[in-house]
């Protein structure tokens, strides 16, 4: 279509067969007017081209529509076949499983008869049973009675006679126990008397620590009853002469020297990471040192010196506290 006026009569792919004579000019313009100026027309528009190439193309598309729909058309019918088939095999399939159901069912049924059937004859053949047994046990009852105060009987007897036994047993044993517990008082107090002697006779000695006075035992019997007195513990020992010092408790003891005939002896003692050295102590002197872990004094008191060796104990505070 033209944009102008008067577009040509002709096709639209085909140019004008002339173009339109131009206007004649125009007249002249009255007196008293100015004379407006000429615009001539637009040159006609140039032929439209490619118009071929655009209906092949266009008749193209809808060979290609028409193919797809004829094949859709053919994949839907063979689905259409596919799913009547399914459908048929899957009826088919139903109707097995009904007629398997059915059977079951009719199978499930008969059982159900015979075990309820079976049920009635057991609880028949149980009521029988329990009336024989009830009988049965009753029976039973009655001669478990009779066997139990029988044995009930026997029983009486024999405890009696075990009682009497026992009573006799006892008074025995009784005077004989009142026997020995007179001779163990007899023997506490003989003991006890001795103790006392010995205490008595236990010699008190001071220290080398501020004068301090402590009891001593020179022999075996006498510590024996400072143990008894239980106011500290005692720990044996017999330390031999060497390079290397001995170990009692925690502390190490070390023999420097012993005079087997001024019955002296040289030792160095060692605790709370420090060494000490005791020279020239008596047999039978009590060496006192205090340590970090009481306020009262250790004691070492040697009852034997002999060559290069000896013996004696080492006597611990019974509470051990830390000093301040």
């Amino acid at each position: 279509m033209s944009i102008f006026p008067n577009p040509s009569p002709t096709g639209s792919n085909q140019p004008p067969a002339n173009p339109p004579a131009a206007p004649p000019p125009p007249s002249a313009p009255p007196p008293g007017y100015a004379q407006a100026p000429y615009y001539p027309p637009p040159p006609p528009p140039p032929a439209e081209s490619g118009g071929g190439a655009k209906t092949a193309i266009l008749y193209g598309a809808i060979v290609a529509l028409l193919a797809a729909v004829v094949y859709l058309y053919v994949q839907l019918d063979k689905v259409k076949k596919d799913v009547a088939a399914n459908n048929t095999t899957i009826q088919q399939q139903i109707d097995k499983l009904g007629e398997a159901a059915s059977l079951n069912t009719r199978t499930n049924s008969r059982r159900v008869d015979e075990l309820k059937d079976q049920l009635e004859r057991a609880r028949r053949q149980a009521a029988m049973a329990a009336g024989a047994a009830k009988e049965e046990a009753l029976k039973k009852v009655d001669e478990t009675r009779s066997q139990l105060e029988a044995a009930q009987n026997q029983a009486k007897q024999e405890l009696k006679s075990d009682i009497s036994q026992v009573k006799e047993a006892s008074d025995s044993k009784i005077s004989a126990v009142g026997t020995e517990v007179s001779s163990v008082k007899t023997d506490l107090g003989a003991t006890k008397t001795e103790l006392e002697k010995t205490v008595a006779d236990l010699k008190r000695a001071t220290g080398d620590i501020d004068g301090h006075s402590t009891l001593i035992a020179t022999n075996a019997k006498e510590l024996a009853a400072l143990r008894t007195l239980g106011e500290r513990n005692y720990y044996d020992f017999t330390v031999t002469k060497s390079k290397t010092s001995s170990k009692v408790q925690d502390v190490q003891i070390l023999l420097k020297k012993a005079d087997l005939k001024k019955h002296t002896y040289t030792i160095a003692l060692t605790f709370d990471d420090s060494t000490v050295e005791k020279k020239d102590k008596v047999m039978n002197e009590p060496v006192q040192f205090i340590t970090s872990k009481s306020k009262q004094p250790y004691e070492i008191v040697v009852n034997k010196v002999s060559k290069d060796t000896i013996a004696g104990y080492l006597a611990v505070p019974k509470v051990l506290n830390q000093r301040n």
